[in-house]
């Protein structure tokens, strides 16, 4: 990446004074942005041109102040892209940091997921960032897709768009402004890195072939960050097979805003939708204002943020315990070295 300006990456001037009064901040320090994340390190990209730092707690688009050789001290996340970890621990996985719009972006061809654009959609509101939804091969469609996609993230936008004939690339753009940070989520094969490149209107991002059952090989293996002059920064990821949420109620809210607002309507506070009288939400389903399956997805949905709470909650006490015992063993020991320990 040659030397570029904080502008251009999208340094906001209010953070000036943020890093004006940073502890960090001294004689030989400069901010910078976290533009590439890769196995033991980070390269960072400051008005002096790229280094490279220790990757410990940091993600691409990061903005951090740093000596520009062996450490980087993060600045405000504004919003945190979060993802639970594969394996059955409740560790998070932090894949970006100060975007702007979370870009879903799923493919026409095969037929949209949509069960899979809601999740990442819920992922999107839950990080502070406002989704958007693009469906790419829209050339390949078969018709109906958009409405189906549309029914399940209502409130955000939805468009189609076609890098292979260009179709809708111009509305699309007209959603990335400058200084504004976007990153794209979606799984192998969706035209992420295609879709740059056919707005940048160069190849930005390497891309691969797609095999006979439409699924890509993985072309990402590392999240970067892209500034596209006069587009903003883009963000791009491997493909994620499965999004385990990393999510709050309000997020969940967010992203079911119609059975949140029927829910207000029940007759009790406490109503879980299933067989309560007075129950305005499942009224809604049987009068069909309201599709079953989108309840069903909510309280799917719901259930995991809530087991996510309560097995993160019980290993935070099973660290602490630990922490307690492993106190309570070093103190024994030196009593014990001392010769104040219990005489047998």
């Amino acid at each position: 990446m040659p030397d570029i300006s904080l502008a251009l990456l999208g340094w906001d001037p209010r953070r000036t004074d943020e890093a004006a009064t940073h502890p960090a901040a001294g004689p030989g320090v400069r901010p910078g942005r976290v533009v590439r994340v890769e196995r033991d390190l980070v390269r960072v990209a400051t008005e002096d041109g790229l280094v490279a730092v220790p990757s410990v707690g940091l993600a691409v688009g990061d903005w951090v102040l740093t000596d520009g050789a062996s450490w980087a001290s993060v600045l405000d996340r504004r919003t945190a892209l979060r993802r639970k970890d594969s394996g059955q621990t409740s560790d998070e996985q932090l894949l970006a940091a100060n975007v702007d719009v979370v870009v879903v972006v799923e493919p026409m061809d095969p037929r949209p997921n949509v069960r899979r654009v809601e999740r990442m959609a819920t992922l999107a509101w839950a990080s502070g960032a406002t989704p958007l939804v693009v469906l790419t091969k829209s050339d390949l469609a078969l018709g109906g897709e958009v409405a189906d996609v549309e029914a399940v993230v209502p409130g955000v936008e939805v468009l189609e768009v076609s890098a292979e004939t260009g179709d809708g690339l111009d509305v699309v753009r007209s959603h990335l402004t400058a200084s504004r940070t976007f990153v794209l989520l979606g799984p192998s094969g969706a035209g992420k890195s295609t879709l740059v490149n056919a707005l940048a209107g160069t190849e930005v991002l390497a891309t691969g072939d797609v095999r006979g059952d439409g699924r890509g090989k993985h072309t990402t293996t590392h999240r970067e960050l892209v500034p596209v002059p006069g587009l903003g920064c883009l963000v791009d990821t491997p493909g994620i097979r499965g999004v385990g949420l990393v999510a709050d109620e309000e997020g969940l809210e967010q992203a079911f805003p119609e059975v949140v607002a029927l829910a207000a309507g029940c007759r009790f506070v406490d109503c879980e939708h299933r067989t309560e009288p007075g129950c305005a939400v499942l009224e809604a389903i049987e009068d069909g204002a309201l599709p079953e399956v989108r309840l069903a997805s909510y309280r799917h949905l719901l259930r995991e943020i809530a087991h996510q709470t309560a097995r993160k909650a019980s290993q935070d006490r099973s660290a602490l315990r630990s922490r307690g015992k492993q106190a309570n063993r070093s103190k024994r020991e030196s009593m014990t070295i001392k010769g104040r320990g219990p005489r047998g």
